[in-house]
């Protein structure tokens, strides 16, 4: 059996994309290792093998500590394909070409965008060097894109591509999601993702100051790395007022995550117009769509295509604290339209957008590149 390795010297240890999607998938054809950062045994199900590699936070750590470790664990497994997650990689990658491996570059964001607003590694040399290695990595290995806009970018590519987006994954979501009941005189939200200014937090923080002044008791279930200083986060507007309200969870395994959306209102995903956040979709919206939670995210072009068709939750300008708080409120007050607008997402995601579509897609992709080829020896 031809052996694959994912690897990622950054994503968390069950990255619900890798772990939960990737992975699973690949392992009913090919025996598949799973390298990331402080790996668990019991996170992914069998037949997948994970591979513990040590973390991280600075780029420099990872090239200098981590990246030797990477190349050692490669020279172990001997992969007839690798299937990198992040770019800081592609040095690598093009000795495992060298020595036999076909590998696939998976692009998950746009960088030239996206490094303006990186609040680390994000020095001119970095940026020189990504700028190099990534041009070259166009002219020698297969690309998998988590974003059509992202083909606006990656052009004249010379080895097959594929288009694979991050749906919801239905069965994993009704395994591990509650029952969404909303209980009597309970009122809380659910939030997933980075908590940041470019992800509207102080935005949040405006409008639920707002709301609570009509419901003192709400909470919000927030799952996520902050990325706010301490001191900026104590001078947003409103948030002495509402910080007893807000549970901070941290980064939380998708497994354990779930659960909290389980009789919430709605699920929040507000994002800026910065960086490459117009272009791409937010994995959380589908997710919340399958949860059966009614969506408010921003009024970008790609998200009304999909909210104001399913109709399931508002479009809002991220920037406005009274749309974000009348929205809230709405849902709160009215379970009929909560009701109808959580059938409609979940339908749509059924229908529309989900991981089995693009598993298929994953599947065929491997497949053509291993098609013809012997196992790598060593």
């Amino acid at each position: 059996m031809k052996r694959v390795l994912l690897l990622s010297t950054v994503h968390p240890s069950a990255d619900p994309r890798i772990v939960y999607k990737i992975a699973p998938a690949l392992a009913r054809h090919y025996q598949v290792f799973c390298a990331l950062p402080e790996a668990q045994k019991h996170v992914a199900a069998n037949p997948v093998t994970m591979v513990r590699l040590p973390h991280f936070k600075t780029l420099l750590l990872r090239i200098l500590f981590c990246h030797p470790v990477v190349f050692w664990k490669f020279l172990r497994v001997r992969p007839d394909l690798v299937h990198i997650f992040v770019p800081e990689l592609l040095p690598l990658a093009f000795i495992f070409s060298l020595l036999g491996s076909s590998v696939i570059y998976e692009v998950q964001e746009n960088l030239y965008k996206k490094f303006s607003i990186k609040r680390y590694n994000n020095a001119a040399l970095y940026r020189q060097l990504f700028h190099f290695f990534d041009h070259a990595a166009r002219r020698r290995f297969y690309c998998i894109f988590t974003e059509q806009a992202y083909l606006q970018e990656y052009i004249n590519l010379n080895y097959a591509f594929a288009l694979i987006r991050n749906y919801a994954s239905i069965p994993f979501i009704d395994a591990h999601a509650g029952n969404n009941r909303i209980e009597n005189g309970s009122v809380r939200f659910f939030y997933s993702g980075v908590i940041s200014i470019e992800r509207s937090f102080d935005v949040l923080v405006a409008a639920l100051a707002k709301l609570k002044t009509q419901y003192p008791d709400f909470r919000v279930h927030l799952f996520g790395p902050i990325r706010v200083e301490k001191k900026e986060l104590q001078r947003l507007p409103g948030f002495d007022d509402v910080q007893n309200n807000l549970i901070f969870y941290g980064y939380t395994d998708q497994k354990k995550a779930l659960s909290h959306a389980s009789g919430c209102v709605a699920g929040i995903a507000l994002l800026k117009p910065v960086a490459d956040y117009p272009d791409s979709y937010t994995t959380k919206l589908f997710e919340y769509m399958a949860l059966k939670l009614p969506v408010i995210t921003s009024d970008f072009v790609i998200y009304k295509e999909i909210v104001d068709k399913s109709g399931c939750g508002f479009c809002i300008s991220p920037y406005d604290a009274d749309a974000l708080f009348h929205s809230l409120r709405l849902l709160t007050e009215n379970p009929a339209l909560r009701s109808e607008m959580a059938d409609n997402g979940r339908k749509s995601v059924e229908i529309n957008y989900n991981w089995i579509s693009e598993e298929k897609s994953l599947i065929s992709f491997y497949k053509e590149i291993l098609k013809s080829r012997a196992p790598v020896e060593f």
